[in-house]
């Protein structure tokens, strides 16, 4: 695709059109191996190598992959609390990265972070049923018929009623229960409340697996890393891959 340079360099980093053209006056851009100070130049964002302060500038669509902490919120800004965004490296950081997706302000594991709008809404969408996968540890004895709800699709008391998930019981005994938990949906608070509804308290949530793609246990919580194209396609199922790639 053929960009001016201050349009790339605005959309591919986090620095706003005024400090980007002073950078190029400065000298500070290079293109292909070459000082350039003409933010006007047309550059080719598939082809072309962009360097600004001699770091390289990705460009085309960024996907993350971040093994979020508790106590951050899912957002791009929140007041008075630290996001996701906040956890983004400078080198990585772009005006158009935001979270797909949730995960509870107290709820650890994997989360996507990008600023390909399409791919977003298409692991998102309900008509996709991407499934996620969560490993919850609870306090409490479930009731009779928790697992058959699970596998049939329950009610909830807020009147909504969930799709059909899986339920595979880890542990259980002395009032706790540990299991893993895979979805096709995204309701809210709603593995804590289809806990609830059998008389059991979620203490412990992390999403471990979008789609086909695992959490990298390599990173820390806190850390992000840069998806591959294969990473990326291990997140939609296989009947999708063909309606939208990234």
């Amino acid at each position: 695709m053929l960009l001016r340079l201050d349009r790339a360099l605005s959309e591919f980093t986090a620095l706003p059109r005024s400090e980007i053209r002073k950078k190029i006056r400065s000298g500070a851009v290079q293109v292909n191996g070459s000082a350039v100070q003409n933010a006007a130049l047309h550059v080719d964002t598939v082809s072309d190598r962009l360097l600004l302060d001699n770091e390289p500038v990705r460009c085309g669509p960024l996907y993350l992959m971040l093994n979020k902490p508790r106590g951050v919120v899912s957002a791009t800004r929140s007041p008075g609390e630290r996001t996701v965004l906040d956890l983004v490296p400078p080198s990585l950081r772009r005006k158009n990265l935001f979270p797909a997706g949730r995960l509870d302000k107290d709820t650890v594991g994997f989360l996507l972070l990008t600023d390909d709008g399409a791919f977003a809404h298409a692991i998102l969408s309900p008509k996709r049923h991407v499934p996620k996968t969560y490993l919850v540890r609870a306090e409490g004895t479930p009731r009779e018929g928790f697992a058959a709800a699970f596998r049939e699709g329950m009610a909830l008391s807020g009147g909504e009623r969930c799709r059909p998930a899986e339920l595979n019981i880890l542990t259980a005994g002395e009032g706790l229960l540990e299991a893993r938990v895979v979805l096709h949906e995204g309701m809210y608070h709603q593995i804590k409340r289809m806990f609830a509804e059998f008389g059991c308290t979620v203490i412990y949530l992390k999403r471990e697996k979008m789609g086909g793609l695992a959490l990298d246990e390599s990173l820390a919580e806190g850390e992000c890393r840069i998806l591959e194209t294969e990473e990326i396609q291990r997140i939609l199922p296989p009947e999708t891959e063909g309606a939208q790639k990234p």
